[in-house]
């Protein structure tokens, strides 16, 4: 906590002198730079979107926006995604490095928000038509009542097949973690493929089964640790048995380049992802034939079904030297054109409203799937600890999968870490 209110501080005297800074511009006023002048300068934007196929989509966007602001450099930096919480959190904290604008993944902007290192951007120009976006979008940019973040894309989870071989297995997508099992043995009788590729590195992927299994993470609400309830066992359970059965093979390491290739090259029947993968598995040899990618709900457990709510923000660092250009970007990035543009592209969903509407959004597939599974994804809290709750997740997770430990100790390890991670929580 300590750490927390002198970061705070810190940013907000960085946030004072960039105001402070009349040819930046201010923090209010519109988006040719909040006092009415030409924007101008430098904003470094870290964008953690998919190398080789989404990037170069984000990147040519950008560029979109010299255009409209000539005397605007955008510097374009590509982030792992996987480095890019811890990359933002130690340049923000050192004061030098961080980047005028951060892709956030939505888990990230109340975290970022609550050490002090973003930009409060109501009544800015990053919120340009503000009303428009989903409200369930618009939930993970809040943090104690204030806006951080604007909300880029949103997403969730379902489960990608490959129709040739369900087609000749003679079997139908699995509706449930039952018929699950029963489609891939009747895949791995009639064809020698493996039913289902579930990534073992990545807690993310664990979710499904869990809000399956009626359980959840923590009850905000209550302040209560419930990952190690019964549900959080059953879930644990499930996953461990989908593999022992030979229903699915899993990793520890190296999982998304494991699954996109045991997929795209047919090895595998089925896996589970989200829109974000698209693109990248249009490019397998098994999907030159964009039709024979199927998408369907992921299989519900005994309390039903249910898929995580993910998603992107754009969020403006404290510490920008020029506030103005980064509030007309962020603006221009999560506008309703730009928007469309990434949904048309790469079949991410947009985020406002307005974008379903216009015909060739509404008309994609990918998009017209996923928007009713978005509209029932389970939210994540939003609280600053929520990214920081999957490292000890993913561990037993890892554990559980490749049987290093028992669904029961896994569930209760990572309970007894949250307990120590929040402070006062039952």
């Amino acid at each position: 906590m300590r750490r927390g209110i002198t970061a705070t501080a810190l940013a907000a005297t960085l946030v004072l002198a960039a105001t402070a800074c009349g040819s930046d511009g201010g923090a209010g006023g519109d988006s040719s730079g909040g006092s009415g002048g030409e924007l101008s300068g430098t904003v470094t934007w870290w964008d953690t979107s998919t190398v080789g196929s989404e990037d170069k989509v984000f990147e040519k966007l950008a560029e979109g926006f010299t255009k409209k602001h000539p005397k605007v450099k955008v510097e374009y930096v590509n982030v792992p995604f996987g480095d890019a919480q811890n990359k933002f959190k130690n340049a923000a904290q050192a004061g030098s490095g961080a980047p005028d604008v951060i892709r956030s993944e939505v888990a990230w902007t109340p975290e970022f928000a609550d050490l002090g290192y973003l930009a409060p951007l109501d009544g800015t120009p990053a919120l340009k038509d503000g009303g428009d976006f989903l409200p369930q979008a618009a939930a993970s940019t809040k943090y104690h009542d204030k806006t951080y973040a604007v909300p880029q894309v949103i997403d969730s989870m379902g489960i990608f097949y490959n129709k040739k071989i369900l087609k000749e297995a003679g079997v139908e997508v699995p509706g449930t973690v039952d018929e699950l099992k029963a489609v891939s043995k009747k895949i791995k009788e009639k064809t020698g493929r493996t039913g289902l590729y579930l990534r073992g590195d990545d807690a993310y992927w664990f979710l499904p089964f869990l809000y399956g299994e009626g359980g959840n993470l923590v009850d905000a609400t209550s302040k209560k640790v419930t990952v190690d309830d019964a549900a959080g066992v059953r879930a644990m359970t499930v996953v461990k048995d989908l593999v022992d059965s030979g229903a699915a093979k899993t990793d520890a390491t190296d999982g998304w380049e494991n699954m996109q290739a045991a997929f795209k090259d047919g090895r595998v029947a089925m896996m589970i992802n989200g829109p974000w993968a698209v693109a990248d598995t249009y490019g397998g040899a098994q999907f030159k034939d964009r039709a024979n990618l199927g998408v369907a709900p992921v299989p519900a457990g005994s309390a039903g079904q249910g898929a995580p709510q993910g998603g992107h923000n754009l969020a403006v660092y404290a510490g920008s030297k020029n506030l103005a250009a980064s509030y007309a970007f962020t603006a221009y990035m999560t506008s309703a054109e730009s928007q469309a543009r990434v949904a048309e592209e790469l079949g991410l969903l947009p985020t406002r409203t307005s974008v379903y509407a216009r015909p060739d959004v509404a008309k994609n597939e990918i998009v017209d799937f996923f928007k009713p599974v978005v509209d029932k994804a389970v939210e994540r809290p939003w609280i600053p600890e929520t990214g920081s709750l999957f490292a000890p997740l993913v561990v037993e997770y890892t554990k559980v999968l490749t049987g290093q430990t028992t669904p029961e100790k896994g569930a209760r390890a990572t309970g007894d870490s949250y307990r120590k991670l929040l402070k006062g929580w039952k």
